[in-house]
């Protein structure tokens, strides 16, 4: 005999159910997450290297921050453009996790990724003004910053959890 239920993961027309839609979504805003606070990490290792070892160049400085991070981009030294680069991904990826976290419906993520975008927009902002007048101060709030997306990222990692699907059979001993 052939078994017409659907499977536990899908509705009555053999698509995956909400639930299950809404669980592969969680899961895939948890790697994201992950993602970009790999990226953080990487991002934080390249600014404390150009913080300390690097001399930004004087082409950058006293003009406006598109400026700044145009030439940041594409001048010498490669670690300050890899800087750069990295952190124009890192608004990328942001916006991706703001995204799946809407679609997810989860209020903690979307919270934690607009705080978190925010926080990488303010360090981005402060890599330009860095880049176009060497203060110290701007070099700070580019770490503060960072490290404030890094906890709204694994803020959502920790606190984000699909719910395992519920099993419509019932086991008795």
């Amino acid at each position: 005999m052939q078994n017409t239920e659907p499977a536990i993961d899908q509705d009555v027309a053999g698509q995956p159910s909400a639930a299950h839609r809404r669980g592969r979504r969680l899961a895939a805003l948890r790697v994201n997450s992950l993602g970009i606070c790999v990226m953080l990490i990487a991002q934080m290792i390249l600014g404390v290297w150009v913080s300390l070892y690097v001399r930004v160049p004087a082409t950058g400085q006293g003009h406006g921050l598109a400026t700044a991070l145009g030439r940041a981009l594409t001048s010498q030294p490669a670690t300050l453009a890899a800087h750069a680069a990295l952190g124009t991904l890192l608004l990328m990826a942001g916006l991706s996790v703001l995204a799946r976290a809407i679609r997810g419906r989860n209020k903690l993520a979307i919270g934690a990724s607009v705080t978190g975008l925010a926080a990488i927009t303010g360090a981005a902002a402060s890599g330009a003004s860095f880049v176009s007048d060497s203060r110290a101060g701007a070099s700070m709030a580019m770490a503060v910053l960072t490290g404030v997306a890094l906890l709204c990222y694994l803020a959502i990692m920790f606190a984000v959890r699909p719910r395992p699907a519920a099993t419509s059979e019932i086991h008795h001993g």
